[in-house]
């Protein structure tokens, strides 16, 4: 079934979202610096960018699944005309499965080793009155199989460590997917998993987003990974979006320096023998945006004009840069269906 896109109003929008750790003794962590983006019905957003960059933490303030104490949330997240993080936890409780749901990048660690599969997915459906408590082992097992589980009702009676890695992401999804939300995250969905389970649950996001429209925020390190899956692509670099575009624009012509660097240090079939070209540095060699551009220590078209203060995101042909010295217009880098 082809994607259906609904031009109609976002249903989920990020506006200028700040997210800062304190931590005694220390100075403060600005591990999220002004993050805005919007995600419509039926449409795959793809949030890229190495460990650190600030994704998991934009995900789990949209979820309100910070702790309490230690951090300070700032901005606006809106979700059907209401504000989440004006919400009280009462009422999130209500959003988190209902509304919006989140498939976690580790199986193992999210689902609970003393209870069974059946029992934590008929808790789902029962904790937002999907079903009642006879209907809900049906209903459960109906999960399993929409999501490739063979034997699905025999399985709702064994425990997580008894699956294999690729089912118990699948039992992930299958609880995400319980009471139909919205908005779907997936961190990391496929991390760990080996390349013949990653692309088994790639296209399983990519037919139940089809099929429910519903909204999915695809977070990865790996550009390659959202390059058949994603209709646009943010990237993170030290808390901020760096580069933003429509998929294919941004593929065939990234402007960011860092942006290039991911690209560059993906393996690639069509180059085989050919060396990969990994980016200098580590995710830690940043300077503070207030000072310029993060990844200038880390660039290798740095100029004295990236130091000169916060570079802002702007318009540039196709995509968002935020860059002051871009990459020229060139060959293609890679092309996407």
């Amino acid at each position: 079934m082809s994607r259906i896109i609904n031009t109609n109003e976002p249903l989920l929008v990020v506006d200028d979202l700040k997210v800062t750790f304190n931590t005694r003794g220390t100075a403060p962590v600005r591990a999220v610096d002004g993050v805005s983006f919007s995600v419509r019905a039926g449409e795959t957003l793809g949030v890229v960018g190495e460990s650190g960059s600030g994704k998991s933490v934009t995900s789990l303030a949209i979820l309100g699944l910070l702790p309490e104490r230690g951090v300070q949330v700032e901005g606006a997240i809106t979700l059907d005309g209401t504000d989440l993080l004006k919400a009280s936890e009462r009422e999130l409780q209500a959003v988190r499965g209902r509304r919006v749901a989140m498939v976690f990048q580790d199986p193992m660690s999210s689902l609970n080793p003393v209870l069974t599969i059946g029992r934590q997915l008929t808790e789902v459906l029962r904790r937002h009155n999907v079903c009642n408590k006879t209907e809900a082992p049906g209903r459960a097992a109906a999960l399993l199989d929409r999501v490739g589980i063979p034997e699905a009702r025999r399985r709702l009676d064994n425990y997580p460590h008894q699956l294999s890695g690729g089912m118990r992401q699948r039992v992930m999804i299958a609880m995400a997917l319980a009471c139909e939300p919205a908005v779907l995250i997936a961190d990391e969905p496929t991390t760990a998993l080996d390349v013949t389970i990653q692309a088994q649950v790639l296209e399983l996001l990519r037919e139940l987003v089809s099929e429910s429209n519903t909204a999915l925020i695809l977070i990865t390190h790996d550009l390659g990974v959202v390059a058949g899956m994603c209709d646009r692509v943010h990237v993170m670099y030290s808390g901020r979006i760096v580069e933003s575009g429509e998929r294919h624009a941004l593929f065939a012509q990234p402007r960011h320096h860092y942006t290039r660097g991911l690209l560059a240090s993906v393996p690639r079939l069509d180059l085989v023998g050919g060396k990969l070209t990994p980016i200098p540095g580590s995710p830690r060699d940043v300077i503070d945006w207030s000072d310029g551009c993060a990844f200038a220590p880390r660039c290798p078209a740095v100029t004295e004009a990236c130091l000169g203060g916060p570079p802002a995101l702007e318009a540039l042909d196709d995509t968002f840069v935020r860059c002051v010295n871009p990459e020229p217009l060139g060959e293609s880098m890679w092309k996407v269906g």
